[in-house]
């Protein structure tokens, strides 16, 4: 059959269907999965896309994580990075490459422990648990050492066998755990809370350490646990962390009391040297015996010069007999000195209650009472007369000012009925009704007829005849 028949019923496929129902097929059945590798050939272009390849021992596959999924990342990544990644299967159609849509990158190994590392002690940091006002004091001289490791490990030959060398005499208790793993942590923290609780053979402890030999950070981890690192503060016991090697730096360093940088260190910061305390003891032997002779011989010159100080007791009786006589003459002249002297300030005393007499100050004060009063009699009966000629000063000139003293000369006031005065004859016209007020009464008057005065005097104004009459007695004003 020839394969190139196109009569044949096969469906024939150009390059670009055939790889993309390859992709369909591969992101179909293929869920996102989690593949851990190596990073090489990363290229990062332009466009942010990331590029890549990962690889193990045996094969290696295309990645590409675009840009809205590597700005997520917390790390830039590197050749040679172990990483855990996860994405999608795919199929790059325009080559035909088998790849990976990465979502998600992780760092792998130490890196990741590292970040882990530095965020954790960032943390703490901030909330002051590094802080060298909460660290405890170590015990200068510490009689019982309690020792958190392995009982089969080196870090504990090597604190004993230290131990034993500087100081014997301190007694060392070992609260075994395990130090390496998920369990150490956990184990750890039970130990530090045993050793707290200060029961049965623990309950003279001074001191803690906290350690174990050297190793990769992996196998330290466990000491950089956070609920470790806040028992550790926590602890009532001063702790020393021994953990790894001198380079090695965990959690637990920066939180205990102080840091040993071994096991051994750890030893000799906690213990004396005893052939130090040995000198310091036969340096005081030999002060002690110093002094006890100068003692000695200070005391036997004491107590010669006493033996010739000792006196018969007739003798001190006699001479106590005179001192008690010439006592008891100061005391009678003090006695009367102070007497006389309570006396001559009694007399000033009654002197000035005289001198102070409120007698006085009575008899003062009725005098300038009376003198006051005599004043304010004076002064008011001098207010009334000025009151009394201001008042008649007042009525003369109110007198000569009325106009009621003007119409007894033979003047009049004329007014309209509704009580305005005429001050013009202009304002008035025959058939008007006018009132004109006189000293004793009022004449009520019909206007017959006004005239101008040619002079330019006061106008003039005839009143009625029979109908101008006298007021009524009842309106006589």
């Amino acid at each position: 059959m020839d394969l190139f028949d196109t009569s044949s019923s096969d469906i024939v496929l150009s390059v670009s269907d055939l790889n993309r129902e390859a992709r369909y097929l591969l992101e179909g059945n293929f869920p996102a999965i989690m593949v851990e590798g190596e990073i090489s050939n990363i290229a990062t272009p332009a466009s942010g896309h990331w590029y890549l390849t990962l690889k193990d021992n045996n094969a290696q596959v295309r990645c590409a994580m675009f840009r809205n999924r590597n700005m997520r990342v917390r790390f830039r990544p590197t050749d040679g990075m172990q990483v855990l990644v996860k994405g999608k299967v795919s199929l790059y159609e325009g080559r035909g490459d088998f790849q990976m849509i990465l979502e998600q990158m992780e760092e792998r190994g130490d890196g990741a422990l590292l970040r882990a590392f530095e965020a954790l002690k960032e943390k703490l940091y901030r909330e002051g648990l590094f802080d060298d006002s909460l660290k405890r004091p170590l015990p200068r001289l510490p009689r019982h050492i309690g020792v958190i490791t392995s009982p089969t490990g080196a870090a504990i030959r090597d604190i004993i066998s230290t131990l034993r060398r500087r100081f014997p005499a301190i007694a060392i208790t070992v609260i075994p755990v395990t130090v390496q793993g998920e369990a150490a942590a956990r184990e750890t923290i039970a130990a530090i809370e045993l050793a707290n609780r200060r029961e049965g053979c623990l309950e003279d402890l001074d001191v803690l350490v906290i350690g174990r030999g050297g190793g990769s950070l992996e196998d330290l981890w466990s000491y950089n646990a956070e609920n470790l690192a806040r028992c550790i503060r926590a602890s009532e016991l001063p702790i020393v962390s021994a953990v790894g090697h001198e380079v090695d730096f965990t959690i637990a360093d920066f939180v205990a009391d102080a840091r040993a940088a071994t096991p051994t260190a750890a030893a000799e910061i906690l213990s004396p040297d005893q052939q130090e305390y040995l000198q310091w003891f036969g340096g005081y032997r030999r002060q002690f015996s110093t002094l006890a002779r100068d003692l000695l011989a200070r005391r036997r010159q004491s107590l010669q010069f006493l033996t010739r100080q000792l006196k018969h007791p007739g003798r001190k009786l006699q001479e106590q007999a005179q001192r008690l006589d010439d006592t008891e003459l100061r005391l009678r002249r003090a006695l009367r000195s102070r007497l006389d002297q309570m006396h001559s300030d009694v007399r000033h005393l009654h002197q000035g209650i005289r001198a102070n007499s409120p007698l006085r100050t009575v008899s003062a004060c009725g005098q300038r009472q009376q003198d006051l009063s005599r004043r304010l009699h004076k002064a008011m009966t001098q207010r009334l007369q000025q009151s009394k000629t201001r008042l008649g000063q007042s009525s003369h000139t109110l007198h000569t000012v009325s106009p009621l003293n003007t119409i007894a000369r033979g003047y009049s006031i004329t007014q309209t009925p509704n009580g305005q005065v005429v001050r013009s004859y202009q304002s008035i016209k025959p058939g008007d009704t006018i009132r004109s007020r006189l000293f004793d009464g009022e004449l009520v008057s019909t206007v017959t007829q006004s005239i101008a005065l040619q002079n330019g005097g006061t106008a003039e104004t005839e009143a009625g005849d029979a109908r101008s009459n006298r007021a009524p007695p009842g309106q006589e004003k």
